[in-house]
């Protein structure tokens, strides 16, 4: 008798390629709705957190602004505020995603997770690409000096986009059961900022402050990012396993919720 059953590997096969088409096709839609096909299009992509993370470094360059050190500061701005980006970015994009995008779900092979991850796929591709463009620039110019250890940047930034991923699929969710969690988030990202230690280093804070600070994981994250880009010049206080934690915490969280959420969703 013929067997007519599908191997394992071979369904698996077929649902990820299924999975990675539904993505790429959410990740086109994201960026013809955003940036359009007029003007530059999807450089758009690039070029708004690039502006961003620019005006920033030259205010503090032509400000003379204190850090608090003899640091570069064309090279603490990228890194600082490069890094704000990357974990701010995703839950805002995140947040409120689902409603506009329900008529979506009548695809039974679009699930909202896959709204989440288009949105962050978007966001760490634009960050990182602004990021890496305007360090070579820079290093080019003479403004910056080529870091020290890109293995330690690559890690840094890898925990900070996973981070902010894991944050953006729990904000989403919860912003579906409730129009208050994104009113709430706005403010409390930017009262989060401060302390996020894109404009300092922990070892310039006094210890009280430092073991603050130092709950915060993206906080740890920026420190092995700036270790890794300045080396011995600075001293950096960082614990990635807690990092770590924090991120999975959040992961199981955020995707708990997305799980709840997708159960109650009634596409338009």
């Amino acid at each position: 008798m013929r067997n007519t059953l599908t191997p394992p590997t071979t369904s698996l096969r077929r649902s990820l390629a299924i999975q990675f088409r539904v993505i790429g096709a959410l990740l086109m839609r994201e960026v013809i709705t955003r940036y359009g096909r007029h003007n530059i299009g999807f450089l758009w992509l690039f070029v708004e957190p690039m502006m961003f993370t620019l005006g920033v470094t030259a205010l503090w360059y032509f400000l003379k602004a204190a850090h608090g050190s003899n640091l570069p500061i064309v090279a603490f701005a990228i890194t600082g505020y490069s890094s704000v980006l990357l974990w701010r970015s995703m839950p805002a994009r995140c947040g409120g995603s689902i409603e506009p995008n329900l008529a979506l779900m009548y695809h039974r092979n679009v699930k909202i997770i896959d709204i989440f991850a288009s949105r962050i796929l978007l966001e760490v591709a634009a960050t990182t690409a602004s990021f890496i463009t305007l360090a070579s620039l820079f290093t080019v110019v003479g403004w910056m000096k080529p870091p020290e250890d890109i293995l330690k940047i690559m890690f840094g930034w890898g925990m900070l986009a996973w981070f902010g991923a894991a944050l953006g699929v729990l904000i989403g969710a919860l912003s579906a059961r409730s129009e208050i969690v994104e009113k709430i988030w706005h403010p409390l990202a930017y009262l989060t900022f401060p302390l996020s230690g894109a404009a300092f280093m922990v070892d310039w804070l006094p210890p009280t402050g430092q073991k603050i600070v130092l709950l915060l994981p993206m906080v740890h994250c920026v420190e092995i990012l700036r270790e890794g880009y300045f080396g011995s010049a600075v001293h950096a206080h960082y614990d990635m396993l807690y990092a770590a934690s924090v991120n999975v915490c959040i992961t199981l969280v955020g995707l708990t919720q997305a799980r709840v959420v997708s159960r109650t969703v009634i596409p338009e």
